[in-house]
């Protein structure tokens, strides 16, 4: 996901001459073609975050369309406050591309793993959020971003993830997907939990329990329709966050519902992080496991939450 979206970027500058692309501390082979080809629209910048930021800022306000890429826990805890005041305040059109959202960097403990990231970003006027859930729609994804008018968060997973988009859905930033029409009951997803959703739907299906999926791979603006639409034949709504409970997905839901008179008698289960810290090291897969994030352990959350 992280190289597609990436080599877009570079499809991008060659289309729009506005494009510019600042790394942090990236390897020295990132987008190699692209600086070549355009040296003077190419930054890599040291360990100096957010300094990065008011430079995007200062480079947006010139009429230029900066991507940014770094890790994620550096582009929102590290560099908040310039992100708020310097891009968001100003409503510029920069784009903040977040490697390893979510578990991804599981190897390298809790200053690396971003579990906390959409809640911040979401809370700051003028920003969006969007967290595709693979390669393809990456790719859709990003072709869309040239006209944004505002700045925008993109959360990446590691790659290899599983293919689950399709290209005949028409993906809209700001629209929500149905993957699966719902029957007892409604899943919603965003990023790689989408393809856990879908996993996690066929195994419920085995136990005559009807699952759909809704991929919400626009967090912030949430398809509000969307939600409601969706969401209309059914009682139970599951959210699922590869973040914490607090503030993500599934609170931009529970806050969607609360504004809908029909909707608020609904059963809400939220799946994802605790309030807590990661105390592991492994790989993501493995701390989806300890977090019941995997497809089979959702599942039979699932159908436990169903009986009650």
């Amino acid at each position: 996901m992280r190289r597609t979206c990436l080599d877009m970027v570079y499809e991008l500058a060659k289309r729009d001459p506005r494009v510019v692309f600042i790394g942090s501390d990236l390897g020295s082979g990132v987008l190699a073609d692209f600086r070549a080809e355009f040296p003077d629209r190419f930054f890599m910048e040291g360990v100096s975050e957010a300094n990065m930021i008011g430079m995007s800022a200062g480079l947006a306000l010139d009429g230029f369309i900066p991507y940014v890429n770094t890790i994620a826990t550096f582009l929102t805890r590290r560099c908040f406050e310039q992100v708020a005041m310097d891009l968001c305040l100003h409503n510029l059109p920069v784009r903040l591309i977040a490697n390893g959202g979510g578990l991804v960097y599981a190897p390298l403990g809790p200053t690396h793993i971003a579990i906390d990231d959409i809640a911040l970003m979401r809370t700051i006027p003028n920003m969006s959020v969007v967290c595709p859930s693979d390669a393809d729609e990456m790719r859709r994804f990003m072709s869309q971003t040239i006209e944004w008018p505002s700045p925008m968060y993109i959360r990446l997973g590691k790659g290899g993830d599983p293919i689950v988009s399709e290209e005949k859905n028409n993906y809209e930033i700001g629209k929500s997907i149905l993957l699966r029409k719902p029957k007892d009951v409604l899943i919603i997803a965003s990023g790689v939990m989408v393809n856990r959703a879908i996993a996690a739907a066929e195994i419920l299906e085995e136990k005559s329990i009807f699952a759909g999926v809704l991929n919400m791979h626009t967090i912030k603006p949430l398809d509000v329709g969307g939600v409601k639409r969706f969401s209309n034949d059914v009682s139970t709504i599951v959210t699922l966050d590869e973040h914490l409970l607090v503030g993500g997905l599934g609170s931009a839901i529970l806050e969607c519902l609360n504004e809908d008179d029909n909707a608020r008698t609904k059963k809400v289960l939220r799946l994802g992080i605790r309030d807590q810290f990661t105390n592991d090291y492994g790989s993501q897969d493995s701390l989806m496991e300890s977090y019941g994030l995997q497809p089979n352990q959702i599942a039979k959350k699932i159908e436990g939450y169903m009986l009650i």
